[in-house]
């Protein structure tokens, strides 16, 4: 039998020597130095490859703007609307049915193309019976008019928001039989707390809602959807002074009520009868001259680590209470 052997045959066998790039004979020793002088004068290089783009002072700016990519929403424009700074949006389902069942103004609706939705359908149903402008449109459109608040496929353009006055608050209460109930708020700077004080103080049976003038948060597309389109059925009033609002409460026979860290337990508290009830700002809460003015306060006992609640949900829970006194 023959042998076989796994071994390369000799002529396969690779040199002992080591592998070098260049197998050449010159030895170290007979190698030329490299001189840097061959390469030419400074002048006769080859220009480099920024070089050749020509002395800085001759090029031209950078553009940044030609490489930005299009914006998502370019090409549309407000006007082309009918929008103003004035012009109240409202967006989302729920809130714009409740704009139309409470009658308010719309100048027109824009809602999204070939939807299939029944509540959409529905909502332009109850506009094609008030005579309101509708609009087939392209959802892109909706985001750009809806400016980052989930539009639901709907967009309502309104004429400024009909804000009310105090009488209109009074009249409210006189309508429902009953002693008026007002939730006033201090400062308060986040518009979706302000839509769901609102919500919540409609939901407890609240008459209105007062809110200042300057240095707080004011009905925008982002407190109308947080307040679930309770803003269509609750007196919204905007007053100059707080301070002359309180007096004049108090002259209408209102007892005024503070939510105060430092005040009695909650739900020891009597809310019957003329009531207003201080919401103060999310940070530094009611103001010290605001406070002096108030003829008690209240406060939410706390058991965890955590000093305090969101000002919406404060709100919510005392106003719950005030609605089991006052309608039990």
């Amino acid at each position: 039998m023959k042998k076989v052997s796994n071994s390369r045959s000799n002529s396969s066998k690779t040199s002992d020597k080591p592998r070098s790039k260049k197998n050449d004979n010159t030895s170290k020793g007979d190698k030329k130095p490299r001189k840097f002088e061959e390469r030419g004068a400074k002048d006769d290089k080859k220009p480099r490859k920024f070089d050749s783009r020509g002395p800085k002072e001759d090029r031209g700016p950078r553009r940044f703007d030609d490489r930005k990519p299009p914006r998502k929403h370019e090409g549309f424009n407000r006007e082309d609307d009918g929008v103003t700074e004035e012009t109240f949006i409202v967006v989302g389902k729920n809130p714009v049915m409740e704009a139309l069942r409470s009658g308010q103004e719309i100048d027109k609706l824009l809602i999204l193309k070939d939807n299939t939705d029944h509540v959409l359908k529905k909502i332009t149903d109850m506009a094609k019976k008030q005579n309101i402008i509708i609009h087939s449109v392209e959802k892109a459109r909706l985001e750009y008019l809806a400016d980052g608040q989930v539009h639901q496929g709907i967009v309502a353009l309104m004429a400024p928001f009909p804000y009310s006055n105090l009488q209109d608050i009074l009249n409210h209460a006189k309508a429902k039989g009953r002693d008026p109930f007002i939730v006033i708020l201090d400062h308060l700077t986040d518009p979706h707390n302000l839509g769901a004080i609102i919500r919540s103080a409609n939901i407890c049976g609240a008459d209105g809602v007062i809110i200042p003038n300057r240095r707080s948060a004011s009905l925008t597309a982002v407190s109308v959807k947080a307040s679930s389109g309770a803003v269509s059925h609750t007196p919204i009033v905007k007053v100059t002074n707080l301070s002359q609002t309180i007096d004049e409460l108090k002259k209408k026979g209102f007892w005024i009520m503070s939510t105060d860290m430092k005040g009695n337990p909650y739900y020891k508290a009597d809310y019957k009868g003329s009531l207003a009830i201080v919401i103060g700002n999310e940070g530094t809460g009611i103001s010290e001259k605001v406070k002096k003015q108030c003829d008690f306060s209240v406060s939410i006992p706390v058991h965890g680590e955590i000093e305090s609640f969101n000002a919406s949900a404060a709100a919510a829970i005392i106003f719950a209470e005030a609605a089991k006194q006052r309608f039990q």
